[in-house]
């Protein structure tokens, strides 16, 4: 299913799926729950499909496969860091004869004849046989003039999207102990946090939060004698994102940290930088300032998600975790996947 283009219902029925079709209509929670009874397992078990944008109960069983990947398969660190990854894949580009062009602005898509012919950039045109954009889906929309839009803002706004997040990344001048390259802090609780996100959206009174120190794997990301990391609190997104709340999360967390790993790291902060719904709105024009892309849940799932191929506006495409199979870096790579064979399939080369 997750390397299917989400065109026609009829890519969900197989042998395998026939097999499994109670996955899609039982929750992981239920899965979890009837496996496990320890609750710091349960919570291990269910803290990640947090960032697929619904509750635990709310999300089909279907996706328990990623905690497939975590335990079964096993974690990877790419040396120098996530950048090395978007390094290598521009490389790879610019090797293949891909003009990349950086800071600039698409301010519309045009449309001739409700066809796609290249985007502006201030005044000036790139022409293009294909527009294929991978910036949000909702942003990418509104580049384009109203009767060549297929979503409307009603649509969107009853959407459930999956969560923004309250990002923390930290120097300090000193290695630390207790702590492993990931680490989930579940000292208060997670059903009231799940709750602030999609019941009630609001600041979580006791957030969870988790803390990767890549250093600890990797010597590269940080100087001798030294850590780096970040913390992460997933939060509900369209929430109002101030300077102060900020630093109000990022004491709490600190000082929770402190005493869960007995010892005291506040005067070993070299630098601290901070990231949050604002900055994602800002800097990815994020609907809502959401940081992982539209909810897998049931009803947004495969074919009833935004579509990879305009059907308003030929030769015009779209890509990432608003589109299919969903939120995540896999994913969104996935759907580059998907939508070049979409294309190769649609697209005749002209002579």
């Amino acid at each position: 299913i997750v390397l299917r283009p989400g065109v026609s219902p009829l890519e969900l029925v197989s042998r395998d799926t026939i097999i499994r079709l109670d996955q899609f209509f039982k929750s992981i929670s239920h899965e979890v729950r009837k496996r496990f009874k320890n609750h710091k397992l349960i919570a291990t078990l269910e803290f990640p499909v947090l960032f697929l944008g619904a509750k635990p109960s709310k999300t089909p069983s279907f996706y328990s496969f990623m905690n497939f990947a975590d335990f079964g398969l096993g974690t990877w660190h790419p040396k120098g860091g996530m950048f090395q990854v978007i390094n290598a894949m521009k490389n790879l580009a610019l090797e293949l004869g891909v003009t990349i062009n950086t800071q600039q602005n698409v301010t519309k898509i045009q449309v001739d004849k409700s066809k796609a012919t290249g985007i502006a950039i201030g005044n000036s045109i790139v022409e293009g046989d294909i527009v294929l954009s991978g910036a949000d889906y909702h942003h990418s929309e509104t580049l384009l003039e109203t009767k060549y839009r297929q979503y409307s803002e009603a649509y969107w706004n009853k959407k459930t999207f999956a969560p923004s997040s309250l990002l923390f990344y930290v120097g300090f001048n000193k290695k630390l102990k207790n702590v492993s390259h990931h680490n989930l802090f579940f000292d208060s609780s997670f059903e009231q946090h799940a709750e602030e996100i999609y019941d009630r959206p609001q600041w979580p009174k006791n957030p969870l939060f988790y803390a990767n120190f890549p250093s600890i794997t990797d010597a590269s990301m940080a100087p001798d004698g030294c850590e780096t990391g970040f913390f992460l609190i997933p939060i509900a997104p369209n929430l109002k994102d101030t300077r102060e709340l900020r630093d109000q999360y990022f004491q709490i967390i600190i000082k929770r940290f402190e005493n869960l790993t007995q010892q005291k790291v506040k005067n070993a902060i070299l630098f601290k930088e901070d990231f949050c719904v604002s900055d994602f709105i800002e800097q990815y024009n994020s609907y809502k300032g959401n940081a992982y892309g539209m909810a897998n849940t049931l009803l947004q799932t495969a074919f009833l998600r935004p579509k990879l191929k305009s059907k308003k506006v030929d030769n015009l495409y779209f890509t990432g975790q608003l589109t299919v199979p969903g939120p995540g870096v896999p994913p969104a790579l996935i759907s580059g996947k998907l939508v070049s064979e979409l294309i190769a399939k649609h697209q005749t080369p002209s002579i």
